[in-house]
C-alpha cells in the first residue's frame, strides 16, 4: 500500500495520551532538523538557502538521500517541502523551457511529470493501487455532536472542520489535505501554474469514478466550483476570472490578479474543491441531493437517521485503494460518559471526544487506547461587543482583565489531561505566517484592578456566553474563572451546527466561545475571524483591514508574512480575543480497530483518510 510514510503505523507522527503531556509537530518528532525556517519553506519560494530536498524539482533519489542524511529515512517531509515538490515542480517546467527547443521542452516536461510521480512515493502524495482483497467486517463510531445533512454537501460547507469528518468519506476533491502533503493532488492528477501565477490547469484522473459509476468530469469541476455557497465562497469566486474546460478532463482557472492561497481556499479553507456530479444533483435538486448523496470518496451513503446514526459501504471502485472495512456506522451520542460506556461494552469501536475524569477512566483500561492529537482546532473567548461603545467590553482594560482571569493551564490539566497547547494565539502554531505570541497570563489580582480602573470595581453582569455544548465544560471553566474577579455571565449552550449558523449571521452578543479545526494558514484565520467582512467577524480595525488587503496581493513570501505577523501582534494586543487552548482532541479506541487513522492528516480532527482505516489483524 501507497500511502505516505505517515500512514505506516497508527498515529505515526504524534503521542499517544500515556505519554507526558508535551505533544510535538508530527514532523518535528520524527525528523527535528527537517524544519527550515518558515520564511524559507513557501510554496513557490525557490531560495538559495534551502536544503536540498526543498529544491524545486529534486528526484525521488534526492529526496531519499536527503531524508537519509537527515537521519530521518521514513518520516513526513515538511508540509512546505511537499508543497513545493508536488505543485511548484509543476509552475517551474513552464518558465524553464521557454529557451528550449520543441524536444527539449518535451523532454523537460517529461522528467518533471517523472519526478512528480516519484515525489509521490516519498512525500505521502495519493497513488492509484488497490487493496490485497474486498471490504469486510464493520466499524463504529460514537460522535460527538448531531451530523448535520448541510454536511452532506460540499456546497455548503460553513468554514468549520466538523464537516469534513463525512466529505473524506462519502466525497472526494481536486487537491485536499493528505498523509505527508496538504495540497495532495486527489481527483486532479496534475496541477500547473503558469508563470504569472493567473492560470491553475487541472487534468483529472482517468480512474475517477462517481458512486454511481459515471467519470468525474471538467463539466462536474466547474459546477461544483460554480454552485459552491459555503463560508468565504465570495472570496473565492471573486478572484476568479474564468474557469475553461477543453475537454473532459481538463480544467482552467483564471485568476483577475495573483493570489498566492487560491489553492489553500480550494484545497481545504473553502469546499469549492470538492466535487459532486452534476447531472445528478441536477436531477434530484438541492434538497433530494442531501437526503441521499452521490461522490466520488471512498464510501457510499446508504442511509441517515436524524439524531441517530449515519451508514456508509465501501466504494470498491476508488480510484486511490479499495477500502479495508466493509461498512461504516456513525453512531450520535452527545452525552460523553454514554460514549465511553458504549465503547467499554463495544457497541462502538472509536469514540469522539473524552475529556477530563473520562479520558482518564479509559487511560486505566486494559486494551483501550487513547488517541490525542494536537489539531488546527483552536478555541477563543470572543468579545462581541466591543465595537459598541455602550459596551463594557469597548474597554481594553475589561478585555485584558478577562484574560488575565482566565486559568488556562489548570483548565487544560482538569479537561485536557494538560495535553493541549497553550499559546495565546487564534491560528495554529503548525500554520504557515505564524507568529509565536506571549503566553497568556493568569492573574487575578491584576484583572480585578483593571476592572477597577475601568470603571467596574464590583465587576459587571456580562450577559449570555455562547458556545457549542460539545465543549460546554470548557465554558463552564471559564465562567467559573471570571465570576472570581467579578465577570458574570450566563451559559447558553447550542447544538453544533445551530451555534455556527447563529455564530456566522452575527445573531449573538456579549461573549461567544469560538474555535475552528479548518485548515488553511494565518491568512485564512485572518479571513474568517478578524478583517472586515469575515464569516464571523463583528467588527473590525482600519488597520487590521489595510494589512489585510496588503498581504492578500503580496506574492513576495517574507514580505506576506511580515504583514501577516503584523496583524497577528495588533489582535494580540488589543485583546480581541482571549485565547482558551489550541486543542488536543482526546479520543477512545477499541480493540477491534487496527489503524484508527488519526494523526495520519496532520492537524485533522478526526479519522482519516477512511480507506486507510483497518480492523485489527488486517
Amino acid at each position: 500500500m501507497i500511502s505516505g510514510p505517515a500512514a505506516a503505523g497508527d498515529g505515526a507522527g504524534w503521542r499517544e495520551a500515556s505519554s507526558p503531556p508535551s505533544l510535538i509537530n508530527p514532523v518535528q518528532e520524527f525528523c527535528p532538523s527537517s524544519h527550515l525556517p518558515f520564511s524559507q519553506r513557501r510554496l513557490g519560494n525557490h531560495n538559495p538557502v534551502q536544503s536540498q530536498d526543498d529544491a524545486v524539482g529534486f528526484t525521488a533519489v534526492d529526496a531519499k538521500a536527503a531524508m537519509r542524511r537527515k537521519g530521518c529515512w521514513g518520516a513526513v517531509p515538511s508540509d512546505r517541502t511537499a508543497k513545493a515538490g508536488a505543485v511548484s515542480m509543476l509552475s517551474r517546467s513552464s518558465s524553464d523551457s521557454k529557451s528550449l527547443g520543441k524536444a527539449s521542452r518535451s523532454a523537460l516536461v517529461r522528467r518533471h511529470v517523472v519526478a512528480l510521480l516519484a515525489v509521490a512515493l516519498v512525500l505521502g502524495v495519493p497513488c492509484s493501487i488497490r487493496a490485497a482483497g474486498p471490504p469486510e467486517g464493520q466499524l463504529t463510531w460514537a460522535v460527538h455532536v448531531t451530523l448535520a445533512p448541510t454536511w452532506f454537501d460540499p456546497a455548503e460547507t460553513s468554514g468549520i472542520i466538523t464537516p469534513y469528518m463525512v466529505l473524506y468519506a462519502i466525497h472526494d476533491a481536486m487537491v485536499k489535505p493528505m498523509p505527508g502533503n496538504s495540497l495532495a493532488p486527489s481527483l486532479a492528477e496534475t496541477i500547473a501554474v503558469g508563470d504569472d501565477k493567473l492560470t491553475y490547469e487541472m487534468v483529472i484522473r482517468a480512474d475517477a469514478r462517481f458512486h454511481d459509476g459515471t467519470p468525474v468530469t471538467a463539466e462536474d469541476v466547474k459546477f461544483s466550483f460554480e454552485r459552491y455557497r459555503g463560508a468565504q465562497a465570495a472570496q473565492i469566486k471573486g478572484r476568479v476570472a474564468s474557469i475553461e474546460t477543453p475537454d473532459a478532463r481538463h480544467v482552467r482557472f483564471k485568476l483577475r490578479n495573483a493570489w498566492p492561497d487560491f489553492l489553500t481556499f480550494y484545497a481545504s479553507a473553502t469546499g469549492a474543491g470538492w466535487i459532486v456530479p452534476k447531472a445528478y444533483v441536477e436531477k434530484t435538486g438541492e434538497e433530494g441531493f442531501k437526503k441521499a448523496p452521490i461522490g466520488a470518496g471512498p464510501y457510499k451513503f446508504v442511509s441517515f437517521n436524524p439524531g441517530v446514526e449515519l451508514v456508509l459501504e465501501a466504494f470498491e471502485g476508488y480510484w486511490r485503494k479499495m477500502p479495508s472495512v466493509k461498512r461504516l456506522v456513525l453512531k450520535v451520542i452527545p452525552d460523553e460518559a454514554t460514549r465511553l460506556a458504549a465503547l467499554k461494552r463495544g457497541e462502538v469501536d472509536i469514540a469522539y471526544s473524552l475529556q477530563g475524569e473520562i479520558a482518564e477512566e479509559l487511560q486505566r483500561t486494559p486494551n483501550f487506547k487513547l488517541k490525542a492529537p494536537i489539531v488546527n482546532g483552536t478555541f477563543w473567548l470572543y468579545f462581541a461587543d466591543q465595537w459598541d461603545e455602550k459596551s463594557p467590553w469597548h474597554d481594553a482594560r475589561v478585555r485584558k482583565a478577562a484574560i488575565m482571569a482566565i486559568d488556562n493551564k489548570a483548565i487544560n490539566q482538569a479537561l485536557a489531561l494538560g495535553f493541549a497547547h497553550i499559546t495565546g494565539s487564534i491560528v495554529p502554531e503548525t500554520f504557515d505566517y505564524y507568529w509565536t505570541a506571549p503566553a497568556p497570563i493568569h492573574d487575578p489580582a491584576v484583572a480585578r484592578k483593571l476592572l477597577a480602573e475601568a470603571g467596574f470595581p464590583r465587576g459587571f453582569d456580562a450577559g449570555e456566553y455562547y458556545c457549542d455544548v460539545a465543549y460546554a465544560n470548557l465554558a463552564e471553566a471559564v465562567l467559573n474563572n471570571l465570576a472570581e474577579v467579578g465577570i458574570k455571565a450566563k451559559l447558553r449552550p447550542l447544538e453544533r451546527a445551530a451555534f455556527f449558523k447563529g455564530y456566522g449571521e452575527k445573531s449573538f452578543k456579549n461573549l461567544i466561545q469560538g474555535a475552528s479545526g479548518a485548515f488553511g494558514n494565518a491568512a485564512t484565520r485572518m479571513e474568517a475571524f478578524v478583517a472586515k467582512g469575515g464569516v464571523y467577524v463583528y467588527g473590525s480595525y482600519p488597520e487590521l483591514d489595510e494589512l489585510f488587503q496588503q498581504q492578500a496581493g503580496e506574492v513576495d513570501p517574507k514580505k506576506r508574512e511580515d504583514q501577516l505577523h503584523k496583524m497577528q501582534e495588533i489582535v494580540h494586543d488589543k485583546a480581541i480575543y482571549a485565547h482558551l487552548w489550541q486543542q488536543a482532541f482526546i479520543n477512545g479506541v477499541g480493540p477491534r480497530v487496527g489503524q484508527s487513522g488519526f494523526g495520519l492528516i496532520p492537524g485533522y480532527a478526526y479519522t482519516a483518510p477512511y480507506e486507510d482505516v483497518t480492523l485489527a489483524g488486517k
